[in-house]
């Protein structure tokens, strides 16, 4: 792959228009912005992915922030649960540095993208399935061009998208192609929880975590060891 492959679909991504609710949203929270972010001038548009392709860990999340990502124009930038992420994947050495501001802090992901289910920050961060499966392609490029050998799922969507792309390209043995085979006879899918772990046939393999969400942070559903945690998995998991 050369860079100019990634780069086209970088902007591939911030130039797409399938879903009009969310571009109207996000272009509406640019205008009425945060009172704390009122000198800001926010990027109002689809998020592309953070990091250079191909890396060996592919993070998977929901979507832009609408005051984060949203705003600065790169993932998990700007907001509580980027300060979480960053930290703990600088501690992992996944990251140059363990804090995010804006898209010329400096910060440089070292082995590892981030992407996410949906490209647009979506109100109450609830994408409909229509607005999902209209940003499925994109992801599915991006897993195509990055060739991870981790998945990491921060949160139930971002486990849910991963693994219909493995049942896609006939990754997950319990869901290999058979002949006359059933809907109905269909085993059930891997559940996602806090670090359980799934190994495609391709030997990658998928990891969960709790979304380093205000939600779950605040409340220590998730805890910055238990995020710490996640990535030794897969770190192991690389070595």
């Amino acid at each position: 792959m050369t860079t100019s492959e990634w780069e086209k679909h970088q902007r591939r991504i911030t130039r797409c228009k399938r879903c009009p609710r969310l571009i109207e949203h996000c272009q509406n929270i640019a205008t009425v912005k945060r009172a704390a972010y009122r000198d800001f001038k926010y990027w109002g548009k689809p998020v592309p992915d953070f990091g250079s392709a191909p890396a060996e860990l592919l993070i998977v999340g929901l979507a832009p922030g609408a005051h984060g990502a949203n705003r600065t124009g790169r993932m998990f930038t700007g907001d509580r649960s980027g300060d979480w992420l960053f930290k703990a994947m600088h501690k992992a050495g996944f990251a140059n540095q363990p804090n995010s501001s804006d898209r010329e802090d400096g910060l440089e992901l070292i082995n590892a993208v981030i992407t996410a289910v949906c490209n647009c920050a979506p109100p109450d961060n609830k994408p409909t399935r229509e607005e999902v499966e209209s940003c499925e392609p994109h992801l599915d490029k991006t897993i195509a061009l990055c060739r991870p050998k981790i998945f990491l799922a921060l949160g139930k969507l971002g486990w849910d998208a991963t693994i219909r792309y493995a049942i896609k390209n006939d990754w997950l043995e319990s869901h290999r192609s058979k002949e006359n085979e059933t809907k109905k006879r269909r085993p059930a899918k891997p559940k996602f929880s806090h670090g359980a772990e799934v190994q495609f046939v391709n030997e990658t393999w998928l990891i969960g975590s709790y979304h380093p969400s205000q939600q779950n942070t605040f409340t220590g559903r998730l805890t910055e060891k238990m995020f710490n945690g996640v990535f030794r998995q897969v770190k192991s998991k690389l070595k």
